[in-house]
């Protein structure tokens, strides 16, 4: 079978750095009364999908926040939510709404008046009653806020990237497995490629000698079996897929032991590795080839899901 140096798997395998898209993140922190809590969830989506649940008292910083959630995070439909709380006395101011509240009582001395019972509508009650009250946030520093709620914002997003991060080390060491199968898998085919030609040829010359009486055998040419059997092996010859596949393993753990995006990159691959699989099953003409060939189709059909979920 043909593999691959040992320093070179323990090196790949010890330093990818490729990312999940699928994660979770938290982050909290309170400056004097004001305390910000966020929270981020992200699942696979081709482009960065960015959702924002906020107080409207921050849709300022709209632009802002995707910016940076855009510049960290890369790729994923992500859900941002956002909550506040100012528990200082300047934080929030209750109103009253004196003419509601005056037709509130008028109604109940009316009603009063008309049953002809007692009137126990009390202001405790009426301050009850639909828009009596309103709560309104006061006007904030917007650029201490804005640095406050940033600050949070990233405290999220790293516990994001450690999830992401935890996720892609598991996804690039089944990939990088399912690899390494792959690569076994070629490994046999090479080695029954001459196999398959020189079964042909043994076929060809029995189905020859049992046609042919001995006296026509000892008229017939060689040369026309050795050119049958070369015919056979040019139109089955897979050399060059076997090697453009092993040059696509190669290039695969390369790839998931760059830092930054690698999903797209390795889209692009597995392409091109399925490819080359296919083309070899059409070639093949042997039960066994053809064997692996569908084993190797599934190994890739797998990793085709799994790198949907890498950035």
């Amino acid at each position: 079978m043909c593999g691959k140096p040992v320093f070179v798997y323990i090196f790949i395998r010890g330093n990818h750095m490729a990312y999940s898209m699928t994660g979770f993140g938290r982050g909290e922190k309170v400056y004097d009364t004001r305390k910000y809590n966020i929270e981020l969830k992200s699942v696979n989506s081709r482009f960065c999908d960015i959702s924002i649940r906020m107080p409207r008292m921050f849709n300022y910083l709209d632009g802002d926040i995707r910016r940076v959630v855009t510049d960290r995070l890369l790729r994923g439909k992500i859900d941002i939510f956002i909550n506040y709380e100012d528990q200082g006395e300047a934080g929030q101011t209750v109103t009253v709404n004196s003419g509601l509240a005056k037709e509130y009582s008028e109604a109940a001395k009316a009603i009063s008046a008309v049953t002809g019972r007692e009137d126990d509508f009390g202001v405790a009650r009426i301050a009850t009653m639909q828009d009596v009250l309103s709560v309104t946030q006061n006007q904030i520093d917007e650029e201490a806020a804005s640095k406050e709620l940033l600050e949070t914002l990233n405290l999220a997003i790293d516990g994001m990237l450690a999830m992401r991060k935890r996720e892609g080390d598991n996804l690039v060491a089944s990939i990088l497995s399912k690899i390494d199968s792959l690569e076994g898998l070629r490994g046999e085919v090479v080695t029954r490629a001459p196999e398959v030609v020189e079964a042909y040829k043994q076929k060809l010359s029995a189905r020859i000698n049992e046609i042919l009486s001995s006296d026509q055998r000892e008229f017939y040419d060689d040369n026309r079996l050795a050119a049958e059997v070369a015919i056979f092996a040019d139109k089955c010859a897979i050399d060059e897929e076997m090697a453009r596949l092993s040059s696509h393993f190669s290039q695969a753990r390369k790839i998931l032991a760059e830092e930054g995006p690698v999903g797209k990159k390795m889209d692009f691959l597995v392409q091109e590795i399925n490819r080359e699989v296919n083309t070899t099953g059409s070639k093949a003409n042997d039960i066994e080839i053809t064997s692996r060939v569908l084993s190797m189709k599934n190994l890739v059909e797998e990793i085709r899901e799994q790198i949907q979920n890498l950035v």
